[in-house]
């Protein structure tokens, strides 16, 4: 059967789930503190210096926290500490 090049093709592309930076955070802390790791260090070291050696590869922490930019994850750091006071 011939298609006629004038049809319309519709594709549907599947949307990304959308993790919140809050939700990311939580879960790399999750991740370092059952590896054993210091999880305040080892993210300021990595929101410090870009260096994602710092994030354990452990429940997927390093590339989940390197679905988001250093300066959305520092914004939501600061966002939530001066709501909570």
């Amino acid at each position: 059967m011939a298609r006629d090049v004038d049809e319309t093709m519709m594709f549907k592309v599947e949307k990304e789930e959308v993790v919140e930076a809050r939700d990311i955070l939580l879960g790399v802390y999750r991740a370092l503190k059952e590896k054993g790791y210091n999880p305040i260090n080892q993210l300021v070291g990595y929101l410090l210096s870009g260096d994602p050696a710092y994030i354990t590869s452990h429940q997927n922490a390093r590339n989940l926290i390197r679905k988001l930019e250093r300066d959305e994850l520092l914004e939501e750091i600061v966002k939530s500490y001066l709501e909570s006071k």
